[in-house]
């Protein structure tokens, strides 16, 4: 499913009216339907069905107006509230407040001192104000109206977007409606996806209201929100007739003394999503340690100094190296002067490769190792690592975060995947992922080990490293939702979303996972 921008989806707006020749009334009467239907939904759990729809002076306004007459043939209560002069409505806006009047529907200013009491007396609130044309911060008497209707507790239905939220960046730095559901028009915006936007949006609805679909999946969309069913399309099929070897061959490098745990996480990462054959090289020094929790895989000992790889174990990896079909570097390695050398080899092996924590921190300031890899390569930073690759304080990472992972992933020629809330993948041809599955259960040690040989592992299991980064992440972020809807997010371990992976890969094969994003059809 593509995600625009908000200049992106006023492009498609216009393409639509120009080009296919479907007056802009017709869009805004189909949006304002969509949007009543999706009230009434709401309305059927509550108590009254008094509705307030508060309208700004665009096409989002509109959107609400033709709401609101709608509402009110199906008998509903409604009452409008105009948060801007009447002489600044748009044409089609303008049009829908006649219409609205026409039926007798009360219509009040922002300023009329009953507005409170309206707003609160309210079964439902319909968000009209802003839309995705919103820019910058709410002010006034706008920011006023925003925050009188978080006050009141009322359930709220958002139009495209909550008011206050950049459909861009889904950044709040002002008054911004905290929405119970927001019904969006056409494609979801990114702001609705990425945080702090994704937790003000509520549930996300999508409705279809006519955009051409050469227009609405057009490559001039480059972002993507990954669902079920692009995964379950990519899941490898396990023939009756296979073989380990059918799966694929893992090469893990990893660990260092003090960090034993992250070179066996990878290693349960890569063989719980379906791995044929990993061999895992660690430090020497720790290899009894690692070889004593890894039984399903192959640890082998490398050349190190105080428990760390040193360069001559460069030589044994290349002798690994002919036998594996994909690489994973870096979990718990440290940033010892032998690792980097290490690295650089390995990024010059040819194989597939996936590059993690200390293999990346041991790059920092010498990121054009990466973009002269030999064969495709995947970088998994979180919001820390990635800023020190582009010299960037992680608060600016987190700013804008599918900008960030598309300009690194341009710069070092690669594919980036950027931890976090709402982990992104981008590539070095611009496209982005957006991976909505996910909680607060993954912030703690070890997860990123396990993801990083979870994407080795399906790399390795024939898909392309794109797929398969934007696929594990998906299924890793699963895995720990299955965990929370058992037990809750706390005291969530590594091990146990290791373990999970296997269900998850199951559930999406059987098609038994809903995705957080509802296309409406007209």
């Amino acid at each position: 499913m593509r995600v625009a921008t908000a200049s992106q989806i006023a492009e498609i707006d216009r393409r639509t009216i120009e080009e296919f020749g479907i007056p802009a009334s017709t869009l805004m009467e189909r949006a304002g339907q969509a949007i009543a239907n999706a009230a009434m939904s709401m309305l059927s759990a509550l108590d009254s069905p008094r509705v307030v729809v508060v309208c700004g002076k665009g096409n989002n306004g509109g959107d609400g107006l033709v709401a609101a007459r709608d509402l009110r043939l199906k008998g509903v209560h409604v009452e409008i509230i105009l948060a801007s002069a009447e002489s600044e409505l748009s044409g089609e806006a303008r049009r829908a407040l006649e219409a609205a009047r026409r039926d007798d529907i009360p219509t009040r200013a922002i300023r009329d001192p009953d507005a409170d009491r309206i707003l609160s007396g309210a079964a439902l609130i319909i968000d009209a104000l802003f839309g995705t044309g919103f820019r910058g911060q709410a002010r006034g008497e706008a920011a006023e109206l925003i925050n009188a209707i978080n006050r009141t507790g009322t359930p709220v239905l958002a139009v495209d977007i909550p008011s206050g939220v950049s459909a861009d960046t889904g950044s709040a730095d002002g008054a911004a409606i905290r929405a119970a559901a927001t019904i969006t028009m056409g494609l979801p915006k990114v702001g609705l996806l990425v945080f702090p936007g994704a937790d003000l949006a509520g549930s996300i609805f999508v409705a279809d209201i006519g955009y051409p679909g050469t227009l609405s999946s057009d490559s001039s969309v480059p972002t993507h929100l990954v669902t079920s069913e692009m995964v379950r399309a990519l899941l490898p099929v396990r023939r009756p007739d296979s073989h380990k070897g059918d799966y694929g061959r893992i090469l893990i490098v990893a660990g260092s003394v003090g960090f034993t745990g992250a070179a066996v996480l990878a290693t349960q990462g890569a063989l719980r999503s379906g791995a044929g054959l990993v061999t895992l090289a660690v430090p020497k020094s720790v290899y009894p340690i690692i070889a004593s929790h890894v039984i399903e895989g192959m640890p082998t000992p490398l050349q190190d100094s105080q428990g760390a790889l040193t360069a001559g174990a460069l030589k044994q990896l290349q002798t690994l190296l002919r036998s594996s079909d994909v690489v994973a570097a870096g979990p718990g390695l440290s940033q010892a002067a032998g690792v980097r050398h290490v690295i650089q080899g390995l990024l010059g092996s040819g194989k597939p490769m996936v590059l993690d924590a200390d293999g990346l921190n041991v790059t920092a300031g010498r990121a054009k190792m990466l973009s002269k890899a030999a064969a495709p390569l995947v970088i998994t930073p979180h919001p820390g690592e990635l800023g020190r690759l582009l010299d960037l304080p992680a608060t600016k990472i987190q700013e804008d975060r599918l900008t960030a992972a598309r300009s690194a992933a341009k710069r070092f020629k690669c594919t980036v995947l950027l931890k976090g809330a709402r982990t992104v993948v981008a590539t070095s041809a611009g496209e982005a992922y957006i991976v909505p599955t996910g909680n607060p259960g993954l912030a703690t040690g070890g997860m990123g080990d396990v993801l990083t040989g979870a994407i080795a592992s399906l790399i390795g299991q024939g898909l392309d490293p794109i797929s398969a980064a934007y696929c594990g992440a998906y299924l890793h972020g699963l895995a720990a939702d299955l965990i929370a809807s058992e037990r809750g997010m706390a005291g969530m371990l590594a091990s146990e979303v290791a373990d999970h992976l296997p269900v998850a890969i199951e559930r999406i094969r059987r098609g038994e996972h809903k995705d957080p994003v509802t296309e409406l059809r007209a």
